[in-house]
Parts: C-alpha cells; sequence; structure tokens
C-alpha cells in the first residue's frame, strides 16, 4: 500500500503530474492541455483547456450501468416521506427542472439563486443549473428576509427557486412569505421565481413573477436537455459565508477542479465506493451539503441520503434518538458524516439506542464543522465501535484540508485532532506577528496555506478579486499565505490540532456567523447606542453568540421588567432580520464596553471573560472597570 506520506509528499513537490493522474476519476469532454496554471498567484487555475460538467459526472454517466440503482434517496421525518430515485429517475427529474428553468429565461452564466428546505426539489435544481452551465448560489432556508436579500442583491440572479415551506421540530416554517420581503427590500428584482408547492403553507403567487414548477413541468417536462459542456475554470457555484464585515462574501468556485478535487476525495479520505450509500446529515445551505449530499457521492456512483428532520425525531414527528441508525441500518449506510453538535445532543439520550440496530456495513463517521471534543469523540467511537474520524476544513476550500486518508493508508485518529494535511494542501503555522514559520510541536500560531492551493478550492471572491486577496492573502505580514484565520498547533508526529478563531467569526452548531453581521442588526434598535458580540464556549454548541449592549442614554434598564422587555426586542430583531441562528443566547446590558485607548473594542478581551480565562493585559483598556462589570455579569 501505498505510504500516505508519500503520497502527500508528492501531491506537494508536483502537483500537476499528481492531478493530472487524479483528474482521470471523472469524465472529460475535452482533455485538459494545461494542468496548472500558477502564474498569477495567488490565483490558481486547474486543468486549463479541459471541458465537462458537473451533472454528467454525477448522473449521466452513470446510466449504463447503474440506471436502476438508488442515485437520491429522500427521508423526511417531517412529514413522513421516504423515496428513493435511482439514477435513470433522478436523470429524468433534473432533465425536467432544467428545462423549466431554461423556459425561465435561464442559460450559461445565469445565477440561480435557490431557497428552499432539504427536498428533493432542491438536489433537482443544483443539478439542473449544473447542467445547463447556469451558476446556482443556495442560500441556507434558516436565514431570515435581511439576509436573503443582501444574497439576492449581491448574486443578481435571474431565477429564485424556493418552496412553499418547510418544517422543523413540528413547526411549519413558510419560505414564500419570508422570500417575498427579500424580494421587496432587495434593490434587485429576479425576473422569475420557480415554486415548489408542498401542501405545507398557504402561498400568494405574484402574475407574472411567479411559476409553480408542475405547472411548467407539464409543458416542458419531456424536453431533452443536453448537458452544457463547460471550460474547467467556468464558475459552478457561489456560496456564502460570513466575514468579519457584515457584507457576506461569495465564495466562488469553479468546474473541473471542483470535480476532480471531490472524486479524489470520496475515493482516498472518505473509502466510498460505487454502489455503497453515503449519509450527510447536513444541510444544502452549507458547503458540506454541496460536496457530501449532492455532488460528492453522486460522482463516485453511490446512493446519498437526503435528510429532512431532527436527529432525535423519528417518522411522523415521533420522538426517536435511534432515528440515524435506523436509517443506517435500512439503507447499509458504508459512510457517514455529520457534527459534534448532533453527536452532543445525542449523548443526552439512551446510549443503547447506538446498539439497537444492524450497524454492520458502516466503516466510518467522519465529524466536522466545529472542533470535536475529545469526551465526544469518546461517547460515540465506544457506542458505533467504528472510526470516528474528524475533518477540518471552510467554506473556502470546499474539501477537507486536514482529516485522515484511510483510502491511501490506514492511519490512527487521535481524539482532539482532525488529523494531518490532505495531499494537494502546504498547511504551516505561522507566527501571527512576524509571519515566522513555526515547526517545533505546540507552538501557537495561525494556520495557513501556502499557494498554490489545490483543485476545489475557492477562485476568488464572487465579483471581487481585490477583496479575496486582501482579506485571505495578506493578513499576516510580509507573506502572500491563505489564513485559515485558525490557531493551531502541531504535535511531534505532525497532527495537528485547531484551537479556535482568530477573527469574528464564530461557530454555533457548525454554522459560521460574522459577529460584526449581528452586530449590526442589534445597532439598528432605536435604543441601542453601542454593542459587542462575541463568541462563547458551550457545552453543547460548540460556541454560542452572546450580546453586551450599552443603552441610549436615559433608557434606564436596571428594572429586570424593562431589560427583558428590550432583551426580548434585540433578539426578535436579529432573528427577523438575520434567521434564528444568529440570535444571541444572552443580551446583558452595560454602562460601557471595553476598548484601547485608540477606540478598538476588546472582543478578545469580553470573550476571555465570558469564558472565565484570563483576559491578558489590562494596561492597554481605557477603562478596566468596564471589563470587570461584564466579568460579573457573567459570573455563573
Amino acid at each position: 500500500m501505498t505510504r500516505y506520506d508519500d503520497f502527500h509528499a508528492r501531491s506537494i513537490s508536483d502537483p500537476e503530474g499528481f492531478w493530472a493522474d487524479e483528474a482521470q476519476l471523472i469524465d472529460w469532454h475535452t482533455p485538459p492541455t494545461q494542468i496548472l496554471d500558477a502564474s498569477n498567484p495567488p490565483f490558481a487555475n486547474w486543468f486549463l483547456g479541459g471541458t465537462t460538467n458537473l451533472c454528467h459526472n454525477a448522473v449521466d454517466r452513470h446510466l449504463a450501468v447503474r440506471a436502476e440503482q438508488p442515485a437520491l434517496i429522500f427521508v423526511s421525518t417531517e412529514t413522513g416521506v421516504e423515496k428513493t430515485f435511482t439514477f435513470g429517475q433522478l436523470h429524468i427529474e433534473v432533465q425536467r427542472t432544467a428545462a423549466s428553468l431554461m423556459a425561465l429565461g435561464v442559460g450559461k452564466g445565469d445565477r440561480v439563486l435557490i431557497y428552499m428546505p432539504m427536498i428533493p426539489e432542491a438536489a433537482f435544481a443544483m443539478l439542473a443549473c449544473a447542467r445547463i452551465g447556469a451558476i446556482h448560489c443556495v442560500v441556507f432556508g434558516g436565514f431570515a428576509s435581511g439576509s436573503l436579500a443582501s444574497r439576492i442583491e449581491d448574486a443578481e440572479p435571474k431565477v429564485v427557486v424556493s418552496a412553499d415551506a418547510g418544517s422543523r421540530g413540528g413547526k411549519i416554517v413558510p419560505y414564500k412569505p419570508l422570500l417575498d420581503e427579500a424580494i421587496r427590500l432587495s434593490n434587485y428584482k429576479p425576473a422569475a421565481v420557480l415554486l415548489t408547492d408542498r401542501g405545507l403553507a398557504p402561498m400568494e403567487l405574484v402574475a407574472g413573477r411567479d411559476h409553480l414548477d408542475r405547472d411548467l413541468a407539464a409543458v416542458h417536462g419531456d424536453v431533452v436537455v443536453p448537458c452544457t459542456w463547460l471550460v474547467s475554470t467556468d464558475i459552478s457555484y457561489t456560496i456564502y459565508t460570513s466575514g468579519t464585515t457584515g457584507k457576506p462574501k461569495g465564495v466562488q468556485r469553479d468546474t473541473g477542479g471542483y470535480a476532480v478535487a471531490l472524486a479524489a476525495s470520496m475515493k482516498h479520505i472518505f473509502d466510498g465506493r460505487a454502489g455503497e450509500t453515503y449519509f450527510s446529515t447536513s444541510d444544502i445551505g452549507w458547503v458540506v451539503g454541496h460536496s457530501y449530499i449532492v455532488y460528492g457521492p453522486l460522482i463516485a456512483g453511490m446512493a446519498t441520503i437526503l435528510y429532512e428532520g431532527l436527529p432525535t425525531q423519528g417518522i411522523d414527528r415521533q420522538p426517536d434518538a435511534g432515528i440515524w441508525w435506523r436509517l443506517v441500518e435500512k439503507y447499509r449506510v458504508t459512510v457517514m458524516f455529520s457534527a459534534p453538535t448532533a453527536v452532543r445532543v445525542l449523548k443526552k439520550y439512551d446510549p443503547a439506542l447506538l446498539k439497537k440496530y444492524d450497524l454492520s456495513s458502516l466503516r466510518a463517521l467522519f465529524l466536522a464543522g466545529e472542533p470535536l471534543d475529545e469526551p465526544t469523540a469518546r461517547w460515540i467511537s465506544d457506542g458505533l465501535g467504528v472510526p470516528i474520524i474528524d475533518n477540518y476544513w471552510q467554506t473556502e476550500s470546499g474539501w477537507p484540508i486536514i482529516t485522515i486518508a484511510n483510502g491511501v493508508e490506514a492511519k490512527p485518529s487521535k481524539f482532539g485532532s482532525p488529523g494531518v494535511p490532505m495531499y494537494g494542501y502546504k498547511v504551516k503555522i505561522l507566527h501571527e506577528a512576524t509571519g515566522e514559520e513555526l515547526t517545533g510541536p505546540n507552538e501557537k500560531g495561525v494556520v495557513v496555506i501556502e499557494g498554490p492551493t489545490p483543485p476545489g478550492f475557492m477562485q476568488t471572491i464572487w465579483k471581487d478579486d481585490a477583496r479575496f486577496v486582501q482579506t485571505y492573502w495578506k493578513s499576516l505580514p510580509g507573506k502572500l499565505v491563505y489564513s485559515t484565520f485558525d490557531w493551531g498547533v502541531r504535535d511531534a508526529e505532525g497532527y495537528f490540532y485547531i484551537l479556535g478563531r482568530t477573527d469574528d467569526v464564530i461557530n454555533v452548531a457548525g454554522h459560521r456567523l460574522g459577529t460584526r453581521e449581528i452586530e449590526e442588526s442589534i445597532s439598528g434598535h432605536a435604543n441601542v447606542a453601542e454593542v459587542a458580540v462575541v463568541g462563547v464556549a458551550d457545552a453543547l454548541k460548540g460556541q454560542v453568540a452572546m450580546a453586551f449592549v450599552v443603552p441610549k442614554a436615559g433608557d434606564a434598564v436596571t428594572d429586570s421588567d424593562v431589560a427583558l422587555k428590550l432583551e426580548g426586542e434585540i433578539m426578535k430583531r436579529v432573528a427577523d432580520e438575520l434567521g434564528a441562528l444568529a440570535r444571541p443566547a444572552r443580551v446583558r446590558f452595560v454602562t460601557g464596553l471595553p476598548k484601547t485607548r485608540s477606540g478598538k473594542l476588546l472582543r478578545r478581551a469580553i470573550q476571555a471573560v465570558c469564558e472565565g480565562r484570563d483576559p491578558g493585559d489590562l494596561t492597554t483598556i481605557d477603562d478596566p472597570v468596564t471589563l470587570q462589570k461584564i466579568g460579573q455579569l457573567v459570573v455563573p
């Protein structure tokens, strides 16, 4: 068997030869003539001259040998529906959606924004866009109208694809009113809206703009839509990620490099095999859903489970903390991907549920999205009796940066560590202030990636190359390196440990949220003078947002009823504008916020006090008493 160290070393020393070999894992309509162009750093262009199509590689190329094999398995514990689409049936559905989009004027390079619950039509829409060369932009269904409006303005979609409603925990969440309000708020107006009516909530259709998918399918459903062959560097999709400013960043991904990266990761990292079943419990609104619910498993010829529901909710919304394991048994899942928060939720229930079902098909459980703590890892490892493989990556990377590539060489996992750098990634730890490389064991620094970045990595920020370079590549002095904005250390055996963010992005149950975006929402309240939002460690969610608010002069909040009312108003404002995920766990009212003498807000010091840690040197604080008062507020 190949030694992983040698495998990784070749990917760094001979990237063109290495990725030329990996490129054989997908179908090319026209083979690439140049593997890598890194002549304009930090931009890296892969597989130049090659033409391909993501939908062809995910669907069409499997039809000759596995048309009757399950491809998409939809399970909704919210509505009690379980339905399987074979590769042949998926091919028909995707063409039907593609024909409908084309009837609405969508063509190559046009944007289609998808704002949908976890239903098959969402996957059909993604694949249909890929089929005709349109650029899809999926927005997480948990985002409220304000967040959705900002993404509509930035993406400028010709068509928005949505639904009447989703459901979570038995509660119907109407999507259409949220979408209508977002379009009203947006300065850019899409030409058309394509809607799936699930019969969960009434919808008012806007004449001339809104169309039901079933109506268009009745007219165009039998149209044969061939794949549009795209140049490898053509954009496949954009996906928004929170930044350190209120404006979200549209991460832009290519076509050929992404297809190759996913095909390689399914083989080398996940050890996924054609004909088997993959189960990712994520959401298509996040990059994990793009890579490992939709594209990755299908490219590998696997069936993929699309799950709508909670981890503790069985069919017809009955309590069942064993539902995921029932699905593993029923569909013979071999590879599963989830998040530490979900496992921490399951820890509250009877561990016997992990032994109730036949899990003999399961080879590994992968966890990502937030740091995996050792007690949680040990609990699920002992319960399932299969390897628990942490993996570290970002929306920007598109696939794992650090994990264990058991498909190349079986290596032990270490609790608390996601593993070692993956092939194609030249990962280093640099000193934050000097940019000096830290090579000794357990030396803390910023985790960075040296260019050229591998296939599948973000191309740039949508419509903003300058922001891409300035944000990601110029944050460390004297170095042109990609910053992950995470602290990390490396042990003597080369395993990395991620220690938390260096910027103002927090991770709530695996969902990245920008504290500045939350602050901007809160500061819009008429009674708020100043606000600071920090991420505070939480045993269940990893982190929660905590807001500290200075009310405007004359607003008395010493009265508990007044304070409770104002807190409720602020929380509702954030939920309405950004979505429930962004709502702070608590809003604390203070008379001032700790700042340096130059006026810089000391968020890290606030976070340290909230978590019971030493806030460090306080000599730079203009008024140390302000921090002491915050400490008194948050003492349990």
